[in-house]
């Protein structure tokens, strides 16, 4: 859950929505079956090693009825329980280990896919329940080392594994299901963290672009509650001549007509501020988004200072919810950590824009510094009483969702500490001009806004500053 910025947000987590599809189950066992009875046919056959084709066939026949059972009870997406998931991957380690005992148990070159039901559960099942099918593996393994039947061979030679040997491919095996097992489920996990993590991001630039939405609802509003409205005044208009000034309800009619005009103002204001939305909020320049971003923040008892300097004239940008959340998110981050003040940085030249985004806290932590900007990844730990835990949400996601959103409106962002003497952690946003500003947007401010286009202050006046 994400209370950035007083925002709720419903993250999805834990293992309870992670379930394999019995559809995905269903088609690895139906390729198992056919590679088994590719392999029992090869061998027997072409080979002309003698095989129990029997016991090996009604082991592999147990393997389909099971899946045309399951085919037939449930639907194609269902979603099966985690314990049930696990009793149908042993199912099928045990299936395979029937097979290996009765052509040559480890001696036999496909003891190796045994693994395959471990890794399998490695992506999608909780640690535990991996644990245990790695277990039974390992247990079934074990005892195919001494109990197994003779490994197909030409009928007339004999082929007896050394037990060194046969105990060197049980090291072997048991070394790749350690291994594999949790490479499989480290990478599994970091894919489920980042989808989990760019769905929180989707909602909440969803949100803001609901915000940006509203005046366009208003204007529509507006434009629907105009003809009931003036059809009210007229009624009103025509009552009040038919009546004498000295009637009763006069006083009434005028008190209608009163509140009918006032709410025609309102909604001429709100169509007003809806109608051309280019005008008024298609775009901002450099100190204006800035000053957006700093406002909600002025009242924390931490100074924000921001200083402006660059060559020519300020950059303007397309209004933008995602950069504007994602600054907010990095200078929220700073002022909750943050001793006594907070400084903003923003310098443009004629290729690049950069905001730079400095605060007097204890800075990053050397352990995390490295990872900042995964997912699920907390900073620092704030040093004022009440101030939030970093993350945001508590998961870690502040960071990676101002980056995320940043690095879609072409940025790229910088976090490091501040250089000694000075102390506290330094966010370096840099665009390129172009991706900043677009001549489309400086077109429409120039015809629409001209006041806009040039900046207000000289080079290195700070503009915002807020305590």
């Amino acid at each position: 859950m994400d209370t950035t910025n007083g925002s709720v947000l419903e993250t999805p987590g834990g293992w309870s929505g992670r379930r394999l599809r019995l559809s995905t189950l269903i088609r690895l066992r139906w390729l198992a079956i056919g590679g088994q009875s590719a392999a029992i046919l090869i061998v027997g056959l072409w080979f002309g090693f003698p095989l129990p084709f029997g016991a090996c066939f009604a082991l592999i026949a147990v393997s389909a009825w099971l899946n045309l059972g399951l085919r037939i009870a449930f639907p194609a997406s269902h979603r099966l329980d985690p314990n049930w998931a696990t009793l149908l991957l042993a199912y099928d380690i045990l299936q395979l280990a029937g097979l290996l005992y009765l052509t040559g148990g480890l001696e036999n070159p496909f003891a190796i896919l045994l693994l395959g039901p471990v890794m399998v559960s490695a992506t999608i099942l909780q640690p535990d329940k991996t644990f245990l099918l790695g277990a039974l593996t390992l247990g079934v393994a074990t005892v195919l080392v001494f109990i197994h039947r003779p490994l197909p061979w030409f009928p007339d030679e004999d082929f007896d594994a050394p037990l060194h040997y046969v105990g060197g491919v049980w090291v072997a095996l048991a070394s790749a299901l350690v291994f594999m097992s949790f490479y499989a489920f480290r990478v599994a996990e970091e894919a489920r963290q980042l989808a989990e993590a760019l769905s929180a991001t989707e909602l909440v630039l969803q949100r803001e672009q609901h915000l940006s939405a509203l005046d366009g609802l208003a204007a529509a509003a507006a434009h629907e509650l105009g003809t009931p409205l003036a059809t009210i005044s007229l009624a009103v208009n025509e009552l009040a001549k038919e009546l004498p000034e000295d009637d009763p309800h006069a006083e009434d009619i005028r008190l209608i007509r009163a509140q009918s005009e006032r709410c025609r103002d309102i909604l001429s204001k709100i169509a007003s501020l809806s109608a051309s939305p280019e005008e008024h909020l298609g775009a901002m320049p450099l100190s204006h988004v800035l000053e957006e971003v700093v406002a909600p923040h002025r009242d924390f008892g931490v100074a924000i200072q921001a200083a402006f300097a660059g060559e020519g004239p300020e950059p303007v940008a397309a209004r933008n919810p995602g950069l504007t959340y994602g600054l907010g998110n990095l200078l929220d981050n700073a002022v909750d950590f943050a001793r006594s003040e907070v400084n903003i940085k923003a310098e443009w030249t004629a290729a690049s824009v950069t905001i730079t985004i400095a605060d007097d806290g204890p800075g990053y932590g050397p352990d995390v510094l490295d990872r900042l900007g995964e997912p699920y990844v907390t900073t620092r730990r704030p040093e004022k009483p009440g101030a939030e835990e970093p993350g945001g949400l508590g998961l870690g996601l502040g960071i990676f969702i101002a980056k995320t959103l940043l690095e879609r409106s072409g940025a790229t962002l910088r976090l490091q500490n501040r250089k000694a003497p000075e102390k506290g952690a330094m966010v370096t946003v840099e665009w390129p001009r172009k991706r900043f500003e677009t001549a489309r947007v400086q077109a429409a401010l120039a015809q629409h806004e001209p006041s806009l286009a040039k900046p207000e202050s000289e080079p290195g006046k700070s503009l915002i500053a807020g305590g």
